[in-house]
């Protein structure tokens, strides 16, 4: 697999010691430990965090998270249990991203993203499996669907990266740019109320707020980002054959709804339901009814 670019820590060793002690806060808080797993794959170190992957007889749901996230996102304030419902569950943390996985990415208009997840379903010896991915998350669901369709039983795209390309208004820019050019805890939290977040409806506890704030000003402070961002896939999508769910956010600015659900119908074959969520952002992946959207999803499967 050919290497695009390779994204760092500044200083590796000290920053992945305050990576590591913010997990510990969001475990603390949780009240849960994650099971660790790191897999060599194509892109160097991979690591995944588990939820109940030693018990028989679940079924499985694999998580691709967004661009300058970690996949542990989806459990602020214990989101994962908005399943209702008991699941194998591996949060891979994307190669490229702020998070404990090696740095170096493909070309993002490649298939090797696909490629690359293909690989740890078989490395993590997974059949057969849902997959979930929220914004550029989506566009790693989908590239694995193209490659090996064989592998998905069903995929849930969250505000997808993959059905438009980025909102270029200037309400979107303002908020998006504000916290890169200048990453202080004030211009996050605008930035999270203002594109992420939809308050009073779609919010965190102040104490998962002031962990996704944290998190934010850490990556943006310390993190190299060299990964290529998310882009329409326009005409690729076609090769996607799986059953596929789309929640969308009303409230999202990064890739307005409207536009990703008109692309999705025209590309997309197999589209089962496409489910729009009022007063809510982009973020819509630590929104309980979207998660509980999925978890009814997966239970009634057939």
């Amino acid at each position: 697999m050919e290497i695009k670019g390779k994204s760092f820590f500044k200083d590796a060793k000290s920053d992945l010691k305050v990576f590591e002690n913010w997990v510990n806060q969001l475990e603390k808080n949780n009240e849960r430990v994650y099971e660790r797993i790191e897999l060599n794959t194509s892109l160097g170190k991979t690591h995944i965090w588990g939820l109940n992957t030693k018990e028989e007889n679940l079924e499985t749901l694999v998580i691709f998270p967004g661009a300058r996230t970690t996949s542990l996102f989806w459990d602020f304030d214990r989101g994962l249990d908005n399943l209702n419902y008991k699941l194998k569950i591996y949060l891979v943390e994307t190669n490229g991203l702020p998070n404990l996985s090696d740095g170096s990415t493909p070309d993002i208009k490649s298939l090797d993203y696909g490629l690359w997840a293909a690989e740890i379903f078989e490395k993590l010896g997974i059949e057969k499996a849902f997959i979930a991915g929220a914004s550029f998350g989506g566009l790693i669901s989908m590239k694995l669907a193209i490659v090996k369709p064989e592998l998905i039983k069903a995929a849930f795209l969250l505000n997808a990266g993959c059905l438009q390309p980025f909102s270029l208004s200037f309400k979107n820019l303002y908020y998006n740019l504000l916290p890169i050019i200048s990453p202080s805890e004030k211009n996050v939290s605008t930035f999270l109320d203002k594109a992420v977040f939809c308050k009073p409806n779609h919010k965190l506890s102040l104490v998962s707020e002031k962990l996704i704030v944290d998190y934010e000003v850490f990556a943006l402070r310390r993190y190299k980002d060299n990964t290529q961002k998310p882009y329409y896939m326009n005409e690729q999508l076609s090769g996607v054959v799986v059953d596929t769910y789309l929640l969308q956010g009303n409230k999202d600015l990064l890739f307005p709804y409207q536009k990703s659900i008109v692309n999705a119908k025209k590309h997309i074959k197999n589209i089962k339901e496409i489910k729009v969520f009022e007063n809510v952002g982009h973020g819509i992946e630590t929104y309980e009814k979207a998660i509980n959207f999925i978890g009814l999803k997966i239970k009634n499967y057939n």
